[in-house]
């Protein structure tokens, strides 16, 4: 079925409601395990359906913020659906609880009942209220967003659309395109302030509400981090700033003599990584779509029968447009045994990208998509992120297919964009693990605290040279600090090993992808640290990963010098 012809059908709760509590009354009584298994399996098709509705609904709203429908609909699931939450964990609770469940493990693994356990203690009755409002505070930061009408040279565009101008090789240019993107956020900066403070708030209640000391171990919770905490990332964000942060000053003392520019550089030079301007994609958003579905038939099987099956069925929207949602996704609808990818395509580099990245997450998911139950089909965020990112790598030997004769250029930036990333990845956990430690933080020490941490993280940065960047505001543009605490750091260890990823492709492209698809038919019945060991990897903590990673990247982009 095509994406335009799956029906919406909004989720009677109170009925759900109902059919949980029976189905959950039904286990508890369940003396064999054939009645037991059955009435598991009709819980996990009322899970697929939930999900796949408030997908939709997602999906509908981000194509259009200004579709008054979808509005309603995200608005309506954002109270509804925690109405629910009750009921989902007495089930779990009698699950866990059941004289069979050895008979569960036995068939579908220890992983998913571990799992269960941890998100047990993310939810009670209590904090309905805040979830709520939590939900609507998200609702109201992706609608400003996307609201975003910037004037500039004379036309007005949203924050997607600005993105080539503040690329542009042209200096006056580029700075201008970015002091128009610092007006917007300046512009709405109290209401931006104002919505983290409420967020930060009500998270900070719903952890002491549930027994926490604060908002840091509920929200690893919450992501269902099973085989880390925050003492093995803060471990990783210092091996960063041993092993990662002078290899990143390196690069971009690199990027500061070829722009003819002094070291440190300000925000705006830094988005300029040729002084004769940043590899573009070739052609028009069709025609990159098109590059793609022959990249992905050329790289696999498996990869061109999922490429054809998301073009086919309309599985993908990729077009910057007024009052689309910004950034990009994928996700999944269990009922169609599919994903989607949303995007927005704005012309740079970022198109490739997404078009690898989003699709490596669609390509996992597509793997996975007849894996019972549904909770064993995904695994911890991070592993997810390593699918993508390394999807990302994979892609290089196809460069020329998207970027003809930047190719090169293309990878060499690719490449040294993933080293400093991961210390700017390791900013942004750090900034939230201190302000959800303090959370009566004022707005002021917020963007003091960003500015203190920006020193350690990326002292390859020239501060106050920009007005509102140079003012340690510039986390504010980091929409998972405000919609999904905790996460970012999910890319930094995805990163570090998808780096690894690289360096075994560029040793033996067959082997490292066999590899590759190893890590992804394990899908979700493996912890993250398993999973990067059945692909025969480093972890990623430690700092051995990250040392290796850096000299091999180091090493590559010596024997690669730019124009």
């Amino acid at each position: 079925m095509k994406f335009s012809d799956m029906p919406y059908v909004r989720p009677d709760v109170p009925a759900l409601r109902e059919r949980l509590e029976e189905l959950t009354a039904r286990l508890e009584a369940a003396g064999d395990f054939d009645t037991a298994d059955a009435l598991f399996q009709a819980m996990d098709k009322e899970t697929g359906a939930l999900i796949t509705a408030d997908s939709l609904a997602y999906i509908r709203h981000t194509i259009d913020t200004n579709d008054p429908y979808y509005d309603e609909e995200v608005k309506h699931l954002a109270q509804a659906l925690p109405l629910l939450r009750e009921a989902q964990q007495n089930w779990t609770r009698a699950l866990l609880n059941h004289p069979l469940r050895p008979r569960f493990e036995e068939k579908y693994g220890a992983l998913l009942f571990r799992n269960m356990e941890l998100e047990l203690k993310t939810f009670s009755p209590e904090i309905v209220p805040q979830l709520q409002q939590e939900s609507a505070l998200t609702i109201d930061y992706d609608n400003l967003i996307a609201s975003a009408q910037i004037p500039f040279e004379g036309g007005v565009y949203t924050l997607s659309q600005l993105a080539p101008f503040k690329q542009d090789p042209d200096d006056g240019r580029r700075r201008g395109a970015w002091e128009a993107e610092g007006r917007f956020y300046t512009q709405h900066g109290e209401e931006l302030d104002r919505l983290y403070d409420q967020l930060v708030a009500v998270r900070t209640e719903m952890a002491r509400k549930l027994g926490y000391a604060n908002y840091v171990q509920l929200g690893y919770d919450r992501l269902g981090r099973n085989c880390y905490g925050p003492e093995e990332v803060a471990a990783f964000r210092r091996a960063v700033v041993e092993h990662l942060v002078p290899v990143a000053c390196d690069v971009v003392r690199g990027q500061a003599r070829r722009l003819g520019k002094d070291y440190p550089l300000n925000f705006a030079d830094l988005a300029l990584f040729y002084r004769s301007g940043n590899a573009c994609p070739q052609g028009s958003p069709e025609e990159i779509l098109e590059q793609g579905r022959i990249f992905y038939h050329q790289l696999s099987p498996e990869t061109a029968e999922f490429i054809d099956f998301m073009l086919e069925g309309e599985l993908m929207d990729v077009l910057s447009r007024k009052g689309k949602s910004g950034g990009g996704y994928c996700t999944s609808l269990p009922d169609y045994h599919c994903p989607f990818i949303f995007a927005n395509f704005n012309g740079t580099q970022h198109d490739v990208e997404v078009i690898t990245h989003e699709a490596g997450h669609a390509f996992a998911d597509y793997r996975a998509r007849d894996i019972s139950p549904l909770d064993s089909r995904s695994p911890t965020m991070e592993a997810c992120e390593v699918h993508s990112m390394s999807m990302e790598f994979f892609a290089w030997p196809w460069a020329e297919l998207f970027f003809g004769a930047g190719a090169e250029k293309y990878r060499y930036k690719h490449l040294s964009d993933a080293l400093t990333f991961i210390p700017y990845g390791a900013m942004v956990d750090h900034f939230q693990e201190e302000v959800y430690k303090a959370p009566h933080l004022t707005p002021d020490q917020r963007h003091q605290l960003w500015r203190e941490l920006m020193g350690v993280y990326m002292p390859w940065v020239k501060l106050d040279s920009l007005p509102f960047y140079g003012e340690g505001k510039g986390w504010q543009r980091q929409s998972h600090i405000y919609q999904n605490p905790f996460y970012y750091i999910d890319y930094c260890l995805a990163q570090t090993v998808a780096l690894e990823f690289w360096a075994a492709d560029q040793e033996d492209h067959g082997a490292a992808w066999e590899r590759y698809l190893a890590f992804v038919s394990l899908a979700g019945r493996e912890d993250f640290r398993a999973l990067v060991k059945a692909a025969g990897m480093a972890s990623p903590f430690g700092g051995e990963a990250l040392n290796t990673v850096a000299a091999a990247a180091q090493s590559w982009l010596a024997e690669h010098t730019p124009e």
